[in-house]
């Protein structure tokens, strides 16, 4: 099978290539300004804006599956808009797809969300992330979106834990909320849920999110101690009362789909753990 990244160079599209390409797959990847470390890979540069470039790409690597995983946070015509456009591109080659959404297409408003739960974003991220996903299963019904969260590593490649890591040194201002919570996926967990519903016939919404709810500070703490940094340099504060946007408590129940993979989603407290 031919596999497609669309973001292959980011933290999530690199573990899809690895975990591709150790599966035997004939893999290809894009990436906006340079291609990733892996050499197994075939890179080509790609924006998602530019419907020239994206039919170039698929009438030369005519893949079996694409994984779209790119985002430019509120570039509508990025990220609403290029989804939706890759969308049609994969469907009219008869190619599997699966869009990678996030849980910032919810309010906080319910705190719990299932697959069920309609998008209401306070966002212009959310908003530009629930518009693709509306778009890409309008023009192609057969599509996995798959939502997730917060996406932790185990080698200090995040950006949530490369922030641990500059806080707990000092050489990052900034605090982490004890109000905000997420329910962090571990990305080798999430990236092994995402292949394994790509080779299933599954479709449209899916939540691919760990079971533990955490709040950002406490999330440090996991981090820290697992690094073996010391957790109480970690500062803390409340989002609520800062001027960032977003919302407070979004936690993804992803039982559901959980139910349906032989992938284990881990918690946070468990995966953190085992790496300790």
């Amino acid at each position: 099978m031919t596999v497609l990244v669309i973001g292959g160079s980011g933290f999530l599209g690199a573990e899809l290539v690895r975990q591709a390409t150790a599966a035997g797959h004939t893999t290809a990847a894009t990436y906006a300004t340079k291609p990733g470390a892996l050499s197994q890979a075939v890179w080509y540069p790609l924006d998602l804006r530019d419907p020239e470039r994206l039919d170039a790409v698929m009438a030369e690597v005519r893949p079996h599956l694409v994984i779209n995983t790119a985002s430019r946070k509120a570039d509508w015509a990025a990220t609403a808009q290029g989804p939706v456009r890759l969308a049609k591109a994969t469907a009219k080659h008869g190619t599997r797809l699966v869009h990678v959404s996030t849980d910032a297409v919810f309010s906080g408003t319910r705190v719990h969300y299932d697959e069920g739960s309609l998008p209401d974003p306070v966002t212009p991220y959310g908003a530009a992330k629930a518009a693709a996903e509306t778009g890409v299963l309008v023009v192609y019904p057969e599509a996995v979106v798959a939502r997730t969260s917060l996406i932790i590593g185990s080698d200090g490649r995040s950006e949530h834990e490369q922030a641990v890591r500059e806080l707990a040194a000092g050489i990052r201002d900034g605090v982490l909320f004890t109000d905000d919570i997420r329910c962090p996926v571990h990305v080798a967990d999430l990236t092994g849920a995402l292949l394994e519903l790509a080779s299933s016939d599954a479709s449209g919404i899916h939540h691919l999110a760990g079971p533990d709810a955490v709040s950002r500070h406490e999330l440090g703490t996991l981090i820290a101690r697992r690094d073996g940094l010391d957790a109480s340099r970690l500062p803390q504060g409340l989002r609520a009362h800062s001027t960032l946007p977003g919302a407070l408590d979004v936690r993804l129940d992803s039982r559901s789909t959980q139910r349906k993979l032989g992938t284990t989603l881990r918690g946070v407290r468990q995966f953190c753990m085992a790496s300790a």
